[in-house]
């Protein structure tokens, strides 16, 4: 169970500046449990703090106006992302934590990096190891922090400010069910509130309607990372052209799944890997590899099919059921070990994600339901316990070509998953995560 977040602000005086700014100044801390993420070294008193000296109101503006991406918008290859997830971005004058926030949909991270220059003033951060909630957990604390700030101004007489009337627009549109979709929406799409036209937004809310909410909500987050809007005649008029043949009543199923339902305490990785497991199991595969065929057949579309659906030029990999029963399947191009990751990744989203969504999407975004996918596609093609007894202790990169070969995946799927069962460090892997191999 993760510890309950907490973001304070303890008052100050401030001598100088607006009423604003004077009434919200205090030493403001970040903290979980027993780890505080904004500490540091402060250059005036000599000493160290468990957080810089800020006015909390430039932080609560920063807050409000980017609450809806902060919430659901995951990490992007955007240069301006960083502007509504990453707090020196607040400016104003202060020295603010170098503090990532992102979420993932369910869970959120908390990235708090240590000042560069060891002679870094007025505040040299000390850093501190990731932080992940459940993004309610972060929801909670960004709203009791709020709505502290409110109560501090009214204290001190302050009625109307920017502050207030972002926060009650924000808490508006939560009320709403169609505006908040509609917020949701655009924070996957990486947009502020009503920052465009509109009119891709309006088309992407109507094809929900066909597609389904969650699907919709897939296409957002790649259109976000990849800056390419899909709308329903898209995605149709790819299956028509390069669609194969998916019978979904033939594809295997494990049965309840209650216990393999999504939450801000599971990671997606583990999700996916034990959906994959519970699988294997069913299917008595023990550590054997799983042949193409066997793997077309589980999805429910024959192997030629399959061969057939790769020869496509979609820039990411669907299925699309008809809703009589039958349905299409279209895998980007790339090589058999990536069209066949793709095909185990589209088997996990029907194993695991219910609903109606008559489009099942196998994105470069970063979503949960994307990473539950790739974990799900890595353990069913590649087992963990497996590839422990291949590499017998041997990490090098050869021992995970040879044991990638065995499976018939790509090297970066062997590493991922000693990543994630901690064989070998995550920084090891940042720089191919972004990778068409695993994606």
């Amino acid at each position: 169970m993760s510890e309950a977040l907490e973001i304070a602000l303890s008052p100050e005086r401030l001598d100088e500046g607006t009423p604003e700014e004077k009434a919200c100044f205090g030493l403001l801390r970040v903290r979980t449990g027993d780890i505080e993420l904004v500490s540091g070294f402060d250059h005036y008193t000599g000493g160290y703090r468990a957080g810089p000296l800020v006015s909390g109101y430039h932080l609560g503006e920063w807050l409000a106006w980017n609450w809806w991406r902060l919430m659901w918008e995951p990490k992007t290859s955007s240069p301006d992302w960083w502007r509504a997830h990453n707090m020196t971005a607040i400016g104003e004058g202060y020295s603010w934590p170098n503090l990532t926030i992102s979420s993932d949909g369910v869970r959120t991270v908390l990235l708090p990096r240590g000042s560069v220059r060891a002679d870094a003033k007025p505040f040299r951060y000390m850093g501190a190891p990731p932080v992940i909630v459940p993004r309610k957990a972060f929801e909670s604390a960004v709203d009791d922090f709020l709505g502290k700030l409110v109560a501090r101004l009214e204290e001190t007489g302050i009625g109307a400010s920017n502050f207030r009337t972002l926060w009650s627009d924000v808490l508006a549109e939560r009320a709403d069910p169609e505006t908040s979709k509609r917020r949701k929406l655009e924070a996957l799409l990486g947009r502020d509130p009503d920052a465009e036209d509109g009119r891709d937004l309006e088309k992407l809310i109507l094809d929900a309607e066909q597609l389904g909410e969650g699907a919709a909500e897939e296409l957002a987050a790649e259109a976000g990372q990849s800056n390419r809007m899909y709308t329903i005649e898209d995605i149709a008029g790819l299956a028509n052209r390069f669609g194969q043949e998916l019978n979904p009543q033939d594809a295997v199923h494990t049965g309840s799944l209650t216990d393999l339902k999504s939450g801000g305490e599971t990671p997606a990785w583990l999700l996916g890997s034990r959906a994959a497991q519970r699988l294997r199991e069913r299917e008595k595969l023990g550590d054997r590899k799983v042949a193409s065929k066997a793997l077309f057949q589980m999805a429910g579309i024959g192997a030629r099919g399959a061969e057939r659906a790769a020869r496509g030029n979609a820039s990411f990999s669907f299925s699309l059921d008809r809703g009589d029963g039958s349905g299409q399947i279209v895998i980007r191009r790339r090589g058999k070990e990536g069209s066949r990751f793709d095909v185990a990744r589209l088997l996990g989203d029907r194993l695991v994600v219910c609903g109606a969504d008559r489009l099942r999407a196998a994105t470069h975004a970063y979503t949960y339901r994307q990473q539950m996918q790739r974990a799900f596609a890595a353990e069913f093609l590649c087992p963990f316990e497996a590839v422990e007894d291949i590499l017998r202790g041997d990490y090098s990169a050869e021992a995970q070509e040879e044991a990638a070969r065995h499976f018939e995946v790509s090297p970066l799927v062997v590493r991922t998953q000693l990543v994630n069962r901690k064989r070998l460090d995550r920084d090891e892997l940042d720089a191919e995560v972004a990778s068409a191999a695993w994606r």
